[in-house]
This record gives C-alpha cells, sequence and structure tokens, in this order.
C-alpha cells in the first residue's frame, strides 16, 4: 500500500497520458462536467418549453429547416438536445452526491471494522452483509419507497446501497495497513488511536477508495438512471437522463428513433468515460500495475 503524496499525483497524470484510453475517459468526463456548468450559457432551447406543434421533430440529418432542434424533439416537442445538456446536471449530481455519501459513510464503518476488530467489526460487518443480501435495484426501489420520489431522495437511496461496498473495499485495506511494520512503531511510542487512523491509516487506504469511488460513479449513473426509467427519479418536467430514455422507448420503433436514443447515448458514453477513468486511477496509483 502506498501513501498519496504530491508525488503520487504527478505519476498520475504521467499514467494518464500514457494510457491513451484513461485520457479518452478523463477528457469525456471533463467534457460532460464541463457542459452540465455551462448548460445555461450551451443550451440552445428552454429544456421546459413544450410545442405539440413540434411534437417528435428530427434533427440536422433531416435538413437545414430542421437546425433550430439540432438533436430533434420529444413526444412534448421539447429540445432534445436541450434537455440532454440540462440532464448532465441532474445525472452526474446524483452520481457524483451518492458516491460521497457512500465513501463518507463506508469509510467510517470500513475504518471503525478494520481498525477496531473484534465486536466492532463483527457487529458493523453483519449489517453490511444484511445489506448485502438485497440486490441493488431492488435495494434502491425499497428505500425509495419508504422516502418518496424525487431527485434528493434518489441520491440517499443510491448513497445507502453503495455503502455497503465501499466499506468492504475500505475495511480489506485497512486490514493489510494496520499490520505494518510504522503502526506498530507508532502504537509502541504511545501514539492515539486518532492520530493513527488520521494520520497513517486513513492517508494510505485513499488510493482504493479513489478508484473504487470513480468506478461508483458510473454504477450510480446508472442506478439513477434505472430510477428515472421507472419513474423514481427526478420528479417531472427536470430532465433527467434515465426518465427521458423511458419516456420515449415506445417511439423507437415508430420512426422517431432519436427520442430515445440520444438519452441512451449520454448514459453510455459517461458510464463508459467513468470506467475507462477508474482504470487509469488504478494504474497511476498501484505501484503493483506500473511497469
Amino acid at each position: 500500500m502506498m501513501k498519496i503524496t504530491s508525488g503520487v499525483f504527478s505519476d498520475f497524470f504521467y499514467m494518464i497520458r500514457k494510457n491513451k484510453s484513461a485520457l479518452i475517459g478523463l477528457i469525456v468526463i471533463l467534457v460532460m462536467v464541463i457542459v452540465a456548468l455551462l448548460a445555461p450559457i450551451l443550451s440552445p432551447n428552454n429544456p421546459l418549453q413544450r410545442s405539440l406543434a413540434n411534437r417528435l421533430k428530427p434533427g440536422f440529418w433531416a435538413g437545414e429547416e430542421y437546425n433550430q432542434f439540432p438533436l430533434g424533439t420529444d413526444y412534448l416537442g421539447r429540445c432534445l438536445l436541450s434537455r440532454i445538456i440540462w440532464g448532465a446536471r441532474t445525472s452526474l449530481s446524483v452520481g457524483f452526491i451518492a458516491v460521497l455519501i457512500s465513501t463518507v459513510f463506508g469509510l467510517i464503518l470500513g475504518i471503525a471494522g478494520g481498525y477496531y476488530g473484534g465486536w466492532v467489526d463483527t457487529f458493523l460487518m453483519r449489517i453490511v452483509d444484511v445489506l448485502f443480501a438485497f440486490p441493488s435495484i431492488l435495494l434502491s426501489i425499497t428505500i425509495m419507497a419508504a422516502l418518496g420520489a424525487g431527485l434528493e431522495k434518489a441520491m440517499i437511496a443510491i448513497g445507502i446501497v453503495y455503502i455497503p461496498q465501499m466499506a468492504r473495499v475500505v475495511r480489506s485495506a485497512i486490514l493489510v495497513i494496520k499490520e505494518m511494520d510504522y503502526i506498530e512503531a507508532e502504537k509502541a511510542l504511545g501514539a492515539s488511536h486518532f492520530r493513527i487512523i488520521w494520520h497513517h491509516i486513513l492517508p494510505n487506504a485513499l488510493a482504493p477508495v479513489i478508484v473504487y469511488s470513480t468506478l461508483s460513479v458510473a454504477g450510480a449513473i446508472l442506478d439513477a438512471a434505472a430510477l428515472g426509467f421507472l419513474g423514481l427519479g427526478a420528479l417531472p418536467p427536470t430532465p433527467e437522463w434515465g426518465s427521458m430514455l423511458s419516456n420515449s422507448r415506445q417511439f423507437l420503433t415508430s420512426g422517431a428513433w432519436w427520442a430515445a436514443t440520444f438519452p441512451g447515448l449520454a448514459i453510455m458514453l459517461a458510464v463508459l468515460g467513468l470506467n475507462l477513468l477508474g482504470d487509469g486511477l488504478r494504474d497511476a496509483l498501484d505501484p503493483r500495475l506500473r511497469v
């Protein structure tokens, strides 16, 4: 295991430059984040404005007369490109905030169980095992049923679903780190548990946490899209990729293929970019994978 230092971050950028797929992933995610931040500027139309006269109109491929809606319109005549751009804010926010929730609580559970061991570890890991017994999407739906539909509730539900996985990753790293000689030396010198955890355990556990968090954002975006597809995510008329896909899937076979295809492509690109970036982070932060 390695400690996070400035040298590690310089190695990270070096590894990203060497790893072409990771570089592509980083570029894709950066572009999506920039698009989400600049949505009011980049959006060609109001994403909420309905116009039944323009219902299911094609986009630029159908001729110059359709350039007002570059990617066409949905079943309510709303600009599809504008909704995808604003939907990036929604979907990325859900992914990042949900993983932030799972990382914070996963770190607490993983460090407590891995470092202290004994009955503390047994008690916490049995709670984790109970949560692991449920399929992630089923657990998300159950939590949403208790909390109610809505974007904020979806973030909480997905965050809770990912806590057990993060706790297991952190615990496995802690079990290795706490047996290191320098940890024993700190204990022999009378260092407090808080000092050992804060200054030695946590920094050395961050590498696998960062990698797994990055990969988890991709899964969280997919789960958010699944909840939106089921009508449990963002409430209408909020643009969200999963709900856009759900509302337009019926038009795939009726000629208006663009209404569901482009939101699906947005989800695919976000997940692909995060997975490629996660692989690059793993190569950069794990010394065992370096050549």
